[in-house]
């Protein structure tokens, strides 16, 4: 297969399992509880710890590609994600459940950054905003299909099923790379040479990866409490999935929309504050509207907004030089984010009582990230030897 646009939607695919795989704990999570006697504590942890590996194999998951190659790589974090599913499938224990949670979230922090790199290597000098920001949306997308798949499978065949037909969905995922993807014929070998980032570059690769995560921290808190929170409130588990699902859908849109509007409007920066601000307070509405359709739907039309804008914010501070190992730094800061935050916001609601508390975690982890993109304009960054400013509305 050598065309690119085929390619991104093999990869877009591939990509999917992973949200799918992520997703499958939240959405059962009403049924996890009476299975194995836990709290919404418990339900944050193991959520949480999906993107706990990633602390660790973000930053050397570009030499573990460059090591075995962009295929056998992906294959073998496919094979992982495969294999913590069944671990989990066949769990008695809640600490098994943990174990196969790690396991599968080692190979889904592998897969991200490999693909990530792949898609690039298709579409550099090309269409790459267009591409990214469609292989972006396959995480709504796969989060989306798992909330409306998984409920009604838990519930007809048992926690069991739910692990097993994430672990078909790899499989599947195995066929199609190992059927049709090949390697651009052009990609380049990458240099070998590398450059030190700076202190300050340090600093705003680690805001930006913090604003990168707070945002999806407060995004996931929608898919992994909401649920939950409509479960509460006497909503079956079902039409809560369903319901919820609905958020994904919409952010499919409101994703490359944000995107468009930055790029034509020329204000990125305002496109994020505003839309941040708003996402905020419609998380806090949410929890206390009787009106959940409406929050809802205005929930997936705002709620992914930011994303574009946000992941701007590496290109601005890193030389091409540099550029790997500073999304490196990156998504560590973003994987660390995503793997305490569910914590946090299931610690809030089991203080709480009621998932609503989550949601108000949720809001002020986004409302934190025009106070970080703030900090990161204040911050002077060299470039090719010339000192850049505070870099505010661009």
């Amino acid at each position: 297969m050598r065309n690119r646009w085929a390619i991104l939607a093999v990869l877009f695919v591939i990509r999917g399992t992973m949200a799918f795989q992520f997703q499958s704990v939240a959405a059962i999570a009403p049924l996890l509880t009476s299975e194995f006697g836990v709290s919404l504590a418990d339900i944050g942890v193991l959520i949480g710890l999906y993107f706990a590996p990633g602390v660790a194999l973000a930053m050397p998951g570009g030499a573990i590609g460059q090591r075995f190659g962009d295929k056998a790589t992906v294959l073998g974090a496919l094979l992982l994600m495969l294999a913590g599913s069944v671990a989990m499938a066949f769990a008695a224990s809640w600490s098994a459940q943990i174990a196969g949670r790690l396991v599968a979230g080692a190979g889904g922090v592998i897969l991200s950054v490999q693909l990530t790199k792949m898609l690039t290597d298709w579409f550099a000098g090309k269409e790459i905003a267009t591409a990214m920001a469609i292989f972006v949306n396959s995480w709504p997308a796969g989060v989306a299909i798992s909330l409306l798949l998984m409920p009604w499978i838990g519930t007809t065949y048992g926690v069991g099923a739910v692990h097993l037909s994430v672990a078909a969905f790899s499989f599947f995922g195995i066929a199609l790379l190992m059927i049709t993807y090949r390697s651009p014929a052009d990609v380049a070998v990458a240099s070998t040479a590398s450059l030190r980032l700076d202190r300050n570059a340090i600093i705003c690769v680690i805001t930006a990866g913090l604003i990168w995560g707070l945002f999806n921290v407060g995004f996931a808190v929608i898919f992994s409490f909401g649920p939950s929170l409509l479960v509460e409130r006497g909503w079956s588990i079902a039409a809560a999935g369903s319901t919820i699902s609905i958020v994904l859908w919409l952010a499919v849109i409101s994703v490359p929309l944000g995107g468009f509007v930055a790029d034509r409007t020329k204000r990125p920066e305002l496109v994020l504050v505003v839309s941040c601000i708003v996402f905020a307070i419609l998380m806090t509405a949410l929890p206390r509207s009787g009106s959940v359709i409406l929050v809802v739907v205005a929930l997936g039309l705002i709620g992914g907004q930011p994303a574009g804008p946000i992941m701007s914010l590496p290109a601005r501070v890193l030389l091409p030089a540099t550029r790997a190992i500073g999304m490196g730094l990156f998504f560590t800061m973003f994987y660390a984010s995503m793997m305490l935050g569910p914590i946090v916001a299931g610690a809030c609601a089991k203080w709480a009582g009621s998932a609503a508390a989550a949601f108000d975690f949720g809001a002020a982890a986004i409302l934190a990230c025009p106070v970080l993109l703030w900090g990161f304009n204040r911050i002077p960054i060299t470039l090719t030897g010339v000192i850049v400013g505070e870099r505010g509305g661009s």
